[in-house]
């Protein structure tokens, strides 16, 4: 199977599991948004964020490791090494959570109220520990999966748990249900992602009596998993919304539910749109880097390309739809929420665009470098949050966020055109951006001028075909891509769409070469 085809099923099978479980997750988001309210949703977010910190940290670097690692093994052919792989990070994984888990006991013992304000200490803490360890036990096995490019089973897994947290939620909240039992909700969920993905797993490891790991090879990945340990809890305060803690702190839980509500959306996007074809990249640059030559450069020149072209669309839709989004999925009540979702999708937007750079030094025993940036981006959003919080509320925060996120992308293009001597391609570039101006453009009459659902519908329409035809416009694709659109065009549409076959081979003519990835 060709580098293409792979890919390709393999994005395939991505987008089945991203969008199902970030579209059913935004839905859940939604419903618990309305259910609870602007207030409501502060002080749940800030538990919600205290989970996902604390995976995070229990999980220090053991996701990305097992990625990175199995899969070069496998580009190796050193398939009986690889059950040794993934059982030595899974012991590594199990030590660090037993050691969070006792640091979350006394954490909540002695500042819970500060986080959590009128909830019993003793149910935080339950919460806590099985919502930390079953989560982070079911992202290893992700990462597992990952490792061996096993996309199906990714998608395997959200085809199963997200429905189920997504119908707990609806009956939860139908019942009448206190924010603990939304809580409880989602420690049941974290379990039957658990459950489903350790089942789904199992029989990836077999098949391979166990073989010994190279001395050299041990001595890169427990460097990798020590300073990825460093690493990832960092990155996660520069990239999570940390601002709803000092909202809650500084101005007022309503506040804080306002920023998770936009941030939310605009990371559920930012998966959805350029995510599908990002959680491919570390894999592919792995064994990019196994491979040598200049492959790894090529890549990254090109996944910025296509990335862009995604991205890009999101930028259009913040600028131009940002307004009719937060009122039809979040209601009037949200309303404040609109200026910090379009900051906040556009930072996002960029930042999904430097995952080819970011996957790229991962991949390639830069993680001191990596590990300087992100202490720098933490230290530099703890800052910037405590300076504009305070006196300018969300608006401060999103300016705080993106901030951070320009300065992450623009070391992290730097960091990888100076370790492969190649520059991302800049000219196409600036056509991608100014294509998502035209999309933004003439979707903005129909935001402005109807309602907000009309307007939403309407202008996304608008939005999709006017930055698809400016991308063909302006040259923003290969040509094998558009030789690849004309092939799906002739299987779909046959001889019916004329028009559509003459733009097609318009564009192709048009259409630049692009360098072999």
């Amino acid at each position: 199977m060709s580098i293409r085809s792979h890919t390709f099923r393999n994005t395939l099978y991505s987008m089945a599991g991203t969008y199902t479980e970030y579209v059913l997750g935004m839905l859940t988001s939604v419903v618990i948004a309305r259910y609870l309210g602007p207030e409501g949703l502060g002080v749940y977010s800030v538990a919600i964020w205290l989970v996902a910190m604390g995976v995070a940290v229990a999980n220090s670097g053991s996701a990305s490791t097992v990625i990175r690692f199995v899969a070069e093994l496998r580009g190796a052919d050193a398939m009986a090494q690889v059950p040794t792989m993934v059982a030595w990070t899974r012991r590594a994984q199990r030590g660090y959570l037993a050691v969070l888990l006792v640091l979350v006991v006394a954490l909540v013992a002695i500042a819970g109220e500060r986080f959590a304000p009128g909830m019993d200490p003793r149910l935080l803490i339950a919460f806590l520990l099985v919502a930390i360890a079953s989560r982070a036990s079911y992202m290893l096995n992700v990462g597992i999966a990952k490792g061996f490019e096993d996309f199906g089973i990714v998608a395997r897994v959200a085809l199963v748990g997200a429905p189920v947290n997504l119908v707990l939620v609806l009956v939860a909240c139908w019942l009448g249900a206190s924010l603990e039992v939304l809580l409880g909700v989602f420690c049941v969920s974290g379990l039957v992602f658990l459950v489903v993905s350790a089942r789904l797993v199992a029989p990836l490891r077999r098949g391979h009596a166990p073989a010994p790991l190279d001395p050299g090879f041990m001595a890169r990945v427990r460097r990798h998993m020590l300073l990825a340990s460093a690493t990832v809890s960092a990155s996660f305060v520069a990239a999570s919304e940390v601002e709803v803690v000092f909202l809650n702190v500084f101005t007022g839980q309503e506040a804080a539910g306002h920023f998770k509500a936009a941030y939310q959306l605009a990371l559920g996007m930012s998966a959805l749109v350029p995510g599908v074809f990002s959680a491919l990249l570390l894999p592919m640059m792995a064994s990019a880097r196994a491979q040598g030559g200049g492959l790894p450069g090529r890549r990254v020149v090109s996944t910025t390309a296509y990335l862009g072209l995604l991205s890009s669309l999101l930028v259009a839709f913040a600028l131009a739809l940002s307004g009719p989004a937060i009122r039809t999925l979040f209601g009037e009540a949200y309303a404040d929420a609109v200026p910090v979702f379009t900051i906040c999708l556009v930072g996002a937007a960029m930042t999904a665009a430097s995952t080819g750079a970011s996957s790229l030094l991962i991949s390639s025993d830069r993680q001191g470098t990596i590990l300087a940036l992100v202490l720098a981006s933490c230290a530099l959003k703890l800052a910037l949050d405590l300076l504009l919080i305070p006196p300018f509320g969300l608006i401060g925060a999103a300016c705080a966020f993106i901030t951070v996120a320009t300065a992450v992308v623009v070391a992290m293009f730097w960091l990888a055109m100076r370790q492969t001597g190649v520059a991302p391609d800049w000219a196409r570039l600036a056509r991608i951006g100014v294509a998502a101006g035209l999309a933004a453009l003439a979707a903005m009459p129909a935001a402005r001028g109807l309602a907000p659902l009309p307007g939403l519908l309407v202008g996304g329409v608008v939005l999709v075909l006017v930055h698809g035809f400016a991308t063909l416009l302006l040259g923003c694709w290969t040509r094998a891509d558009v030789e690849q659109m004309q092939a799906l065009h002739r299987r779909l549409a046959g001889a019916r769409l004329v028009p559509g076959a003459r733009l097609l081979e318009w564009a192709r003519r048009r259409a630049p070469e692009e360098a072999s990835a």
